[in-house]
């Protein structure tokens, strides 16, 4: 299994209020993440970071993850808790008020992968059924999708599609999707926040992650494809490889 994150300002936003990571545990399992940040001046970046650097240090202490049950529990755990700790911090500090964050997180194991998500920052896979968005965008052109009243052709253009229906870190609960999978060698996750698949066709994401050439290459292009067309927004993206780490690149 090989993993790589990149993150980018984009080319109109002064600041990046996306935050990304993999960090391993103790047995070398993957913890994936994505947060995309949102809320008064910084205080995206600080929700965004603050989640990123806390999962990071709930995982690397563990000792292993066996079970996708156990997967699914650490991660509504410490997820919630990560929830509490960004809404004290901006109960606490004026300029962090209303700040909050998308989340998606995946525990990647060599039996099974389990994803958490929060907001609209997505993961896809690519396996050999084609490639899938696996998450479900919390946002309200997403819910009017769903209802009948808009198409996604629609969507695509909407007004508010930049409206976030739940968001980590803004209210004293949050509810998470969790969804397990069983991937195969060669299959790859791609998780990223709006920047990218705001601006990305999902051909235009198979076609990249299936061309040739490295993780590292793949994600640079699919940054510079983002930015090509406008970078209005960060772009933020992990991609995880499950083909051993001794064949090819």
């Amino acid at each position: 299994m090989k993993s790589f994150f990149l993150t980018n300002r984009g080319k109109v936003r002064q600041i990046n209020e996306d935050s990304c990571g993999v960090f391993h545990n103790k047995a070398g399992q993957v913890l994936a993440v994505v947060a995309d940040g949102m809320g008064g001046h910084l205080a995206g970046d600080v929700a965004s970071s603050m989640t990123t650097s806390q999962l990071k240090s709930y995982w690397e202490p563990v000792e292993k993850i066996h079970t996708s049950e156990s997967a699914e529990e650490w991660l509504r755990e410490y997820i919630s808790t990560i929830n509490t700790n960004l809404y004290t911090h901006s109960q606490n500090n004026d300029e962090c008020k209303g700040m909050g964050t998308t989340v998606v997180a995946a525990i990647c194991t060599d039996l099974f992968t389990t994803v958490a998500h929060i907001g609209d920052s997505r993961c896809y896979v690519l396996n050999s059924h084609g490639f899938q968005q696996i998450t479900e965008d919390h946002s309200l052109v997403n819910e009017l999708v769903r209802s009948g009243h808009i198409s996604r052709e629609d969507a695509e253009h909407h007004p508010r599609k930049n409206v976030v229906l739940r968001a980590l870190g803004t209210e004293t609960s949050v509810q998470m999707d969790l969804r397990t999978l069983i991937l195969e060698e060669g299959d790859m996750l791609l998780i990223c926040s709006d920047g990218l698949s705001n601006k990305v066709a999902d051909a235009e994401l198979k076609s990249m992650l299936e061309s040739e050439g490295s993780i590292e290459k793949k994600a640079e292009q699919l940054i510079q494809l983002a930015n090509d067309n406008g970078g209005e927004d960060n772009i933020t993206l992990v991609i995880v490889d499950y083909t051993p780490e001794s064949e090819g690149e």
